[in-house]
């Protein structure tokens, strides 16, 4: 099965990222996309980073309904901060059975080979890219390893919603209504 890895610390899970993992999931050649929630991402120090149990079932209960899209804590029992090659190299360990590749956006490739042995993701994995707002041109969108793909340009961010919670503004329909419930109840980012 040819599966697309979807990284992030979904900080919340929104509809941005939904929209773009269901577009890779039904666009392309890949058969599903699974959610890789990182624990704590090397190049992002937030404080107001959310349990990742927590933000793994919000990402959990956001695409219940979706066959094609995954979520995984494969992640949790690694070494922080992870980095993508090492999560790469333990999820083709555990099921090398699947053909992995990763997605991102392409606001990424400016800073790409910034990250822990790039060269190999791009060898053994590869990219799909889906576009961003304000993305700088990169000599990495057009290697050989990086299949460019049409989405949605969407510009919403986790941050822009914490920002809304804290000021008690409405989040609603930009994430899912099972995310905005928990949100809520549980008084996150408050």
């Amino acid at each position: 099965m040819k599966i697309g890895l979807f990284f992030g610390s979904f900080n919340p899970i929104h509809i941005g990222h939904l929209i773009i993992a269901n577009t890779m999931a039904t666009s392309t050649d890949l058969e599903q996309v699974w959610f890789v929630v990182s624990p704590q991402n090397p190049f992002k120090k937030n404080k107001s980073l959310l349990h990742e149990f927590d933000r793994y079932d919000m990402v959990e209960r956001s695409i219940a309904d979706n066959s094609r899209l995954k979520v995984t804590d494969i992640e949790f029992s690694m070494p922080r901060p992870s980095y993508t090659i090492d999560t790469l190299a333990r999820l083709q360990e555990k099921y090398p059975q699947h053909q992995f590749t990763l997605i991102m956006g392409e606001d990424n490739l400016e800073q790409f080979d910034k990250w822990k042995n790039y060269d190999k993701i791009l060898e053994y994995f590869g990219l799909y890219v889906y576009p961003r707002p304000r993305a700088v041109e990169s000599p990495y969108k057009h290697h050989a390893s990086v299949r460019l793909v049409e989405a949605p340009l969407l510009d919403i961010s986790a941050t822009y919603i914490r920002d809304c919670i804290r000021q008690n503004r409405s989040i609603r329909y930009m994430v899912p209504e099972v995310v905005e419930e928990m949100i809520l109840r549980k008084k996150f980012y408050v």
